[in-house]
């Protein structure tokens, strides 16, 4: 499978053969002879930092205690948002901190995939940390097998301050991805012509999703604080 991007760059996927045998159909992974010593790997990486203005939200009716970001983010409701939740197919706590995501499945050949992340949150009064564990992929045996050829780590570092009167929301967000890169004819490339399409996908990727995750993320404080406000009046 390759992924195309735009009309000039491609990046290479897990690559699928089907066969006949006795009536039944063999799904082949097609492999080059390399040794796990001698495999290629291709290291893709982006980065996206975004501010974002603040909205000032106080406490009513003699409640004086300000309704700041950072008591949001160390809410359960705040944490939901950071893992934007909504986009979840399931979501189960593993400690006080850790979490098991498992994202709807997505349709890859004829195979059905799970996405599962263990993410890591941590808010502090200063800011608020997901950092992503681990990244499997769930389904069949041969979807599981592809586990043992790539590795994935994201941080996303949220901060905040105020200049003059005005708050402000600063994102920082990292993705690396290690892959092996173990198909024909990909293995007789340089890493480079992995790498250079692999990077700008990925980046493609992050420009697009930070500005949405953020704008979910005050919308979802934003309502975290009026029914905190309802609750009081």
């Amino acid at each position: 499978m390759v992924i195309q991007y735009g009309s000039s760059c491609s990046f290479p996927s897990f690559q699928f053969q089907e066969s006949s045998f006795s009536r039944k159909k063999v799904v082949e992974v097609i492999k080059s002879n390399l040794s796990d010593s001698d495999a290629k790997r291709a290291n893709l990486s982006a980065r996206k930092k975004e501010r974002i203005e603040l909205p000032k939200h106080d406490g009513i009716e003699g409640d004086n205690k300000s309704l700041h970001i950072s008591e949001f983010l160390s809410h359960k409701s705040g944490v939901e948002a950071m893992l934007n939740k909504r986009a979840l197919q399931s979501f189960e706590p593993i400690d006080s901190n850790m979490y098991r995501c498992t994202l709807p499945q997505v349709q890859l050949l004829n195979f059905e995939v799970a996405p599962v992340l263990t993410l890591q949150v941590n808010p502090t009064s200063e800011d608020c940390t997901v950092k992503m564990l681990s990244c499997k992929f769930e389904g069949s045996d041969l979807v599981e097998q592809q586990n043992d050829h790539f590795s994935a780590s994201m941080v996303n570092r949220i901060t905040w301050e105020t200049l003059g009167s005005q708050p402000f929301l600063d994102v920082d967000v990292k993705l690396n991805i290690s892959l092996e890169i173990y198909t024909m004819p990909f293995t007789m490339l340089p890493t480079a012509a992995v790498e250079s399409p692999g990077n700008i996908m990925m980046q493609a990727l992050v420009d697009r999703l930070v500005p949405l995750l953020l704008q979910q993320l005050l919308q979802d404080y934003d309502n975290w604080v009026r029914q905190h406000q309802k609750s009081l009046s």
